[in-house]
């Protein structure tokens, strides 16, 4: 006879083969539930389960002293170590020294000998949790543990793969140094320290993410950093509470001071040379591990127009290009809006010549000019982004050819006129030409509600969105400097190095928006001196 099941026993059914081919959970770990031990085989157990599944994890128990009598375990991650380290200097001088006769060991003093007397490695610290233990051995160092001791040895033995010093792609220079930051903390700092011959530069460490436990670097001058800029940069960074953090992204976004702003408060650069720069300014300066770009505090409009090949060229050609690129920023932001105004309300403004040139041109245009400006901007938009999404060889080919084609097949099809053309081309010239690239994205996403208005209420739609946008821009802050300083609030003496880059000579004195601690740069009387010219004065006389 046929058996029917009932509801009940299906469910019932369904719920014992769900438990049947359920796996087994790993739970979180929580290592306040472990502690160091005296016994040697109950650290083992806890750092076996501790890192249970962790296939990389290496603990290796061995024994020490002429008789093999002491036992020791360690405790490491493979690649993150130099196993040339491990093998031939710690391991070799830990088993053969220690199990000479030259070595009178015992369990009660192995810890001290280890410590003293054995270990040649530099970088050696003791550590007493087990929290701080398992920290140093996800970092790349080495743990020692010696039988009867309840404190551990953390010996410094990282040397794992890393990129080598190249010069940056997004900041290229004519003049000036070609080495950039790489991924690898510690190369960040030493390259700036080669920069920057003092100690006066400090560099303190925080670490944040449960899970990534990502080294922040902090790096300022001491003798001319504001201290309320540096004790607020610790504050900030101190609220941060986060799973982890993989880029400096991650930073800048959690400690600027209005998130909801389309502009960028926080510099970001790949150079060693930027980065002393804006040191010797009173600046603050963050690294974090993982990423090649490091985050500049405070930070003022003007230093998104600034690049540091001008501190390298003639200072009337740094200026020609600073006035340039000030040029290249309102044509960026307002061209096609202009274009738009003027073609639809305000023809009057348009040389007659010029005005019947486009008309000619727009005859045979379905769309008006608002709606043609905003399809060309967005087309080229995303041919600017598949450019750069795509492999390099093929994405440079896709942005020019697909540029021309699409343009040009566009205006053959009457769609759009040459000018609307030759306007979107000048406009990508000119964010082109901006050095920060944060900015000219800001810019880019600002042009189209600009534009709009242009459509909708002419040159009175543009003053109104110039107006806005400058009242924000007044009322930013960046860790307390005014964004628009040093025009807002005036100060001429500053302005010296913002539209214009003044000879060296003349920059007597650091920005004083940055309130340094010591505001004076260089010594007084610096301008060549005319007596020395054509070898006369001391130097021809001798």
């Amino acid at each position: 006879m046929r058996r029917v099941i009932r509801p009940l026993d299906m469910d019932q059914w369904k719920e014992k083969r769900q438990q049947k081919n359920t796996k087994p959970v790993d739970i979180a770990i929580d290592l306040k539930d472990y502690a160091l031990e005296k016994d040697i085989g109950k650290n083992e157990q806890n750092y076996r389960t501790i890192f249970r599944k962790c296939s990389d994890v290496v603990i290796r128990p061995f024994k020490l002293g002429t008789n093999c009598e002491v036992k020791a375990l360690l405790v490491y991650v493979d690649g993150l170590i130099d196993k040339s380290l491990v093998n031939n200097f710690l391991m070799r001088s830990v088993m053969l020294l220690m199990g000479g006769k030259e070595h009178l060991m015992i369990r009660e003093n192995s810890f001290d000998l280890l410590k003293d007397c054995v270990i040649n490695i530099g970088e050696v610290s003791v550590e007493d949790t087990i929290e701080k233990a398992i920290d140093k051995i996800l970092v790349g160092e080495c743990i020692f543990m010696v039988d009867g001791h309840r404190e551990v040895l953390s010996v410094s033995v990282r040397g794992w793969e890393a990129r080598g010093i190249s010069e940056p792609d997004t900041e290229a220079v004519v003049r000036g140094p070609r080495e950039g930051f790489t991924e690898t903390l510690r190369f960040n700092t030493a390259m700036l320290r080669r920069k920057i011959k003092s100690p006066d530069l400090k560099i303190e460490i925080k670490t944040k993410g449960k899970y990534t436990k990502t080294d922040i670097a902090v790096c300022y001058i001491s003798a001319l950093s504001n201290q309320g800029v540096i004790h607020e940069v610790f504050k900030r960074i101190d609220r941060i509470d986060i799973d982890g953090i993989l880029e400096s992204s991650y930073i800048e976004e959690l400690i600027e001071d209005e998130p909801w702003s389309p502009f960028p408060q926080i510099e970001y650069t790949e150079r060693p040379d930027v980065v002393a720069a804006n040191l010797m300014e009173g600046r603050v300066a963050i690294m974090v591990d993982g990423t090649p770009f490091v985050l500049i505090v405070p930070t003022i409009f003007a230093q998104f127009l600034q690049s540091s090949e001008d501190y390298y060229q003639r200072f009337y050609l740094s200026s020609l290009f600073r006035m340039g690129r000030f040029l290249a920023l309102n044509i960026a932001l307002l061209l096609p809006s202009i274009y738009v105004a003027a073609t639809t309300f305000h023809q009057e403004m348009i040389p007659t010549s010029l005005l019947v040139s486009i008309a000619n041109q727009r005859e045979g245009v379905p769309f008006p000019a608002l709606l043609e400006a905003l399809v060309m901007e967005f087309t080229f938009e995303l041919l600017r982004e598949a450019g750069i999404r795509l492999p390099k060889p093929i994405g440079q080919a896709v942005s020019i050819v697909g540029a021309l084609v699409i343009g040009d097949a566009a205006v053959a099809a009457g769609l759009v006129s040459p000018a609307m053309v030759i306007v979107v081309a000048i406009t990508a010239i000119a964010s082109f030409s901006l050095p920060a690239f944060n900015m000219a994205i800001t810019l880019r996403i600002l042009r189209f509600p600009i534009t709009f208005l242009a459509g909708m209420l002419g040159f009175y739609g543009i003053i109104l969105a110039l107006l806005a946008i400058l009242i924000h821009l007044t009322s930013l802050r960046s860790f307390g400097v005014p964004y628009l300083a040093p025009v807002a609030p005036f100060r001429l003496d500053e302005l010296r190095d913002v539209l214009l880059r003044v000879p060296w000579w003349r920059m007597d004195y650091r920005p004083e928006s940055m309130e340094p601690r010591d505001k004076r740069r260089q010594g007084e009387r610096q301008k060549p001196s005319p007596e020395n010219r054509n070898g006369k004065g001391d130097g021809g006389n001798a």
